[in-house]
């Protein structure tokens, strides 16, 4: 196959790529729209006098040309929209259509997407550029250093890094009100200032698999030391060793993949260039922004580190079609440096049209054009950023020395550049660093802020015998307080299973700590104790306070609906244990009753009768079987939920575990129950005759109850028989109590009065061991 390319872009970027490019056997020719001076040195390059803005113009000319692959240089195009233009018409384009791009166009978007998908980052709010007085009162209270960033583009320096509070409130007013961004300042985000070292990453992505390239560091300030104005970069290299392999590991599995699963999830995969900028903290790595085309100049020194065998062309075509995974791509050892060479006067105002001698430069290096223009045989100056001069060697320092020894080959009036690229890493290597507990992965500030953090919903569970205070090394319960005489302890300890999954999946949190303490209260309900205090365990790979405070929360309300006391719990951060993102629980509940109160009752008979109390909704079993059904339809858990169209799919799934103990307990105490089953795995086949002795088993009427929707749902969408639903779900009883026939009536009303939850007459005990499903043919 030949493939015939349009690149568009004027700059050092579209040099290297087209330098790349060029070399594969793939390709046929390339245009370069509009091109520089060095593009049109290039073998099999033209560039092309077109205006890169009109779209439709460079469709006329693709088709025309029969160009089967598009690759947009700068990331104006992809904002608006190119990449629709050419899928109209059957050309492949590496790069994200235009609601992909928002990742980059919009601050405020990228920054609510991270946040949705638990992508690490700085703290943010983001105002409107009517709120100034409301960001100003936000940078005084937040109680932390802040960025302010224009949400829009601007060129890459639409951010300001104030030094104190009066300097940000000055400098929100300047983009709020002044615009000194431009449009770009219609939405600003203000987010908490990180420090550390900075890095780039860039990831080729077909919207499925990522692969990223090794990690560069940029060069913004324009003077030696980082002093001075920003500027595009001044130089870059690559690998940069701060990225070490376990940093290349958590950015790709903390925010790479979360990145390019959740943009597919959201309906706008991404497909192309993911220029990522990370702030490698103490914490870890965080994403500072988004970008969605290659870097410039990290790009001239990353095309010097690809392998000479590697096809730039088949990466980019697959990637547009979908199929990363089908072609290799592969870097060479050493390291690559670029030196940008400067106009006098970048990045303020310069004089263009200056003579530029080449005729000098060594053979191992390569000379990237970035604002020059061929006129009359000569090479002139065109921009700030004027040519770009790259090497590659084994070690870092032989990359510079080659590098710099080019840099002194080039000359033309007013060449300013920086002398101390890489200073960073050169300075880290003669500087050896101790490790610390949070460089493995471990952050103790973190953990300590989550302690904070839950005081206040733990607090709210305080009951007799508990205040409900954590911190110490234990928790503490005087069992003296409640009031029992002769009390028996009851322990129960439960998980909630892969409902977590679906918690995580769809971004919910509180729900399954309610699910967690229910699933060991009411196991101690069945045995006829009152909980009287629950503790929890939270395991993961990387503490995310939010996320971790969301469940807290929802076991303190766990707790208060069991009125049982939170005393203590364990949060274990373990880096590699668990993929980003994920966490695990386990609760341990303890409970009390009276020696005589205890239950089962020995004195359960045939004739006694089978209450049911309404479930409300699936609690917490059986989800891989849910899970599978879903995946298997075709719906997701954004999906309308069929049963009730107003609420999305995943919230109903997750509605929490009904727990009984309010209900139920006061019947238990009055002595009107003989025993109870909680149903959870195993349905009613196996939960219910573990309350019956080994002689007795019992009948059930599933015609006694209205099957709720969410099971008659899965049942026909994933074509599971009655009998598997009956040892599965608990089909709409969470709860079996066995009740003698003279006490039925009382019973009723007791438990009727003392909860919400609707009973029912399911069945009866019988003499022959064994459960009996009747009338199961009406969940059909």
């Amino acid at each position: 196959m030949s493939i015939r390319i349009l690149l568009l872009g004027s700059g050092g970027r579209e040099h290297a790529l087209a330098w790349k490019l060029s070399q594969s056997p793939l390709v046929e020719h390339i245009f370069v729209c509009p091109g520089n001076g060095g593009t049109s040195q290039l073998p099999i390059t033209t560039n092309l006098a077109l205006s890169s803005t009109d779209f439709p113009a460079l469709v006329a000319f693709a088709v025309e040309n029969q160009l089967n692959l598009v690759v947009p240089g700068p990331e104006q195009p992809l904002v608006d929209g190119i990449e629709t233009y050419f899928r109209k018409v059957g050309i492949p384009v590496f790069g994200p259509s235009a609601l992909a791009a928002r990742m980059e166009g919009s601050k405020a978007f990228s920054k609510a997407f991270m946040a949705r998908h638990s992508i690490p980052t700085a703290k943010f709010r983001v105002f409107s550029s009517s709120q100034v007085e409301k960001a100003a009162t936000y940078v005084k209270t937040c109680g932390h250093p802040v960025v302010l960033k224009a949400s829009g583009l601007a060129a890459g320096k639409g951010v300001l890094i104030p030094d104190s509070i009066e300097e940000a409130i000055k400098g929100l007013h300047e983009i709020m009100e002044d615009n000194i961004f431009g449009a770009a300042g219609t939405e600003v985000v203000v987010e908490e200032l990180l420090v550390g070292q900075e890095v780039s990453v860039l990831a080729f992505s077909d919207g499925y698999s990522i692969f990223p390239l090794p990690a560069a560091q940029d060069h913004k300030r324009i003077g030696e030391g980082d002093v001075g104005p920003n500027t595009g970069g001044m130089g870059a290299y690559a690998p940069a060793p701060a990225a070490t392999p376990a940093i290349m590991e958590r950015i790709l599995t903390e925010s790479l993949r979360p990145t390019i699963d959740g943009m597919r999830r959201e309906g706008v995969p991404f497909v192309g260039m993911l220029f990522t900028g990370f702030m490698l903290t103490s914490d870890g790595p965080k994403v500072l922004e988004y970008n969605v085309r290659f870097g410039d100049p990290e790009t001239e020194a990353l095309m010097l580190l690809l392998e000479e065998n590697c096809d730039l062309a088949a990466i980019l075509l697959a990637c547009a079609e979908h199929r990363l995974d089908s072609v290799q791509i592969s870097t060479r050892p050493g390291y690559a440096v670029s030196v940008v060479l400067a106009s006098q006067g970048y990045p303020g105002s310069y004089t263009k049209g200056k003579s530029i001698d080449l005729k000098n430069v060594p053979p191992n290096v390569v000379v990237f054009h970035a604002g020059t223009t061929a006129s009359k045989g000569e090479i002139l100056t065109s921009g700030g950023r004027v040519l770009v001069v790259s090497a590659h060697a084994s070690t870092l320092r032989e990359a510079l020395d080659k590098a710099y020894a080019g840099v002194d080959k080039v000359s033309f009036e007013g060449k300013t550049y920086r002398r101390d690229i890489a200073h960073r890493a050169l300075k880290a290597a003669s500087e050896p660093t101790g490790l610390t507990y949070a460089q493995a992965g471990v952050s103790v500030d973190a953990g300590n802020s989550l302690v904070e953090t839950i005081k206040p919903y733990v607090r709210s569970t305080r009951r007799p015998g508990a205040d409900a205070e954590i911190g110490g090394f234990g928790g503490v319960f005087d069992l003296k307080a409640t009031g029992y005489i002769d009390p028996v302890l009851v322990s129960g300890t439960d998980g909630v299973g892969t409902k977590l999954r679906v918690a995580m999946d769809v971004g919910v949190h509180d729900l399954v700590g309610i699910d967690l303490v229910a699933m060991s209260v009411n196991d101690l309900l069945v045995q006829g104790a009152e909980p009287l205090y629950f503790l929890d365990y939270y395991g993961c790979s990387k503490l995310d306070v939010s996320v971790a405070a969301q469940v807290v929360k929802g076991i303190a309300d766990g707790c208060r609906q069991a009125g049982c006391a939170l005393i203590g719990g364990e949060t274990a951060e373990m880096p590699g244990m668990y993929n980003n993102g994920d966490y695990d629980l386990a609760g341990f509940a303890v409970g009390a009753v009276e020696r005589h109160s205890i239950l089962p009752k020995p004195n359960i008979m045939a004739g006694d009768i089978l209450l049911g109390i309404a479930s409300s909704g699936l609690h917490s079993n059986g989800f891989s079987l849910v899970r599978k059904i879903i995946a298997l339809s075709g719906l997701s858990y954004t999906s309308p939920c069929p049963w009730d169209t107003q609420t999305p799919l995943g919230h109903a799934l997750l509605e929490p575990t009904r727990i009984y103990v309010k209900q139920i307990l006061p019947a238990a105490q009055a002595g009107l129950l003989k025993g109870m089953a909680h149903i959870t795995g195993g349905g009613f086949t196996e939960n219910v005759p573990r309350v019956l002795p080994s002689h007795l088993g019992c009948i059930i009427d599933a015609a006694a109850w209205p099957l709720p929707p969410v099971f008659r749902f899965l049942g026909q969408l994933g074509h599971v028989a009655p009998p598997e639903m009956a040892r599965t779900f608990n089909n709409g009883i969470g709860m079996v109590c066995v009740v003698s026939h003279k006490d039925i009536e009382v019973a009723i009303d007791a438990l009727q009065r003392s909860g919400g939850a609707k009973v029912y007459k399911i069945g009866e005990v019988v003499a022959t061991p064994g459960v009996v499903m009747r009338n199961l043919e009406k969940w059909s």
